[in-house]
């Protein structure tokens, strides 16, 4: 089984299509069978959940969703693209008890995690109802979190972190080896997905 949508319960569904399409999320359907009923769905980029929202899709009061989650490559470049579109996201976090954010704003010290540990960075945001959005930096997955054979990535700027930190240990590979690798785009394909699915990684 697989998640494939969330609904999330809004006021006015003109309002929320352009607040969530204007973060640049994908516009996959706008359906309305007559008045009473309009269906929108939108994907964040490189998602493979969609979220719903419409004139009576959900019994849940407007903006009593909270939790959700999403997860980048780079919080603080995630926090400056949000600024840009006007989402006026909270400043970067970590959690005073380092496992998971507490909910609402408890336990909130300001700053990415000191270690930069994968999952330990955080930020949120609402939309125009106050729904509320939860961003985590995820870089490196911990063992059986992923499917290494389904690897992706889900945005550019994703991928070029991770081809960075793919060039930053081939460099120290070649200086072990004290040889040029030929092979070296294999090299690197091999490190990025085991990176992203938390497993051992090449010499």
């Amino acid at each position: 089984m697989k998640l494939e949508v969330v609904v999330v319960p809004v006021s006015d569904v003109d309002r929320a299509k352009n607040f969530y399409t204007g973060l640049g999320w994908r516009l996959d359907a706008d359906f309305s069978t007559d008045e009473q009923f309009r269906v929108v769905q939108v994907t964040p980029p490189g998602s493979p959940t969609s979220v719903i929202f419409g004139t009576h899709v959900t019994e849940q009061a407007p903006g009593t969703a909270r939790g959700l989650q999403l997860v980048v490559g780079d919080v603080e470049a995630a926090h400056a693209e949000l600024v840009d579109k006007g989402a006026e996201p909270s400043g970067v976090f970590h959690d005073a008890g380092g496992v998971f954010h507490h909910g609402g704003t408890d336990a909130r010290v300001p700053g990415p995690d000191p270690d930069r540990r994968s999952y330990g960075s955080f930020l949120s945001f609402q939309d125009p109802d106050g729904n509320g959005w939860i961003v985590q930096e995820v870089t490196t997955r911990l063992p059986g979190r992923t499917d290494s054979a389904a690897t992706s990535f889900t945005s550019v700027t994703d991928l070029a972190a991770a081809l960075r930190r793919a060039a930053a240990a081939h460099g120290e590979h070649e200086a072990r080896t004290g040889v040029e690798d030929p092979d070296w785009p294999d090299w690197y394909a091999d490190y990025m997905v085991r990176e992203l699915a938390g497993i051992e990684l090449p010499a």
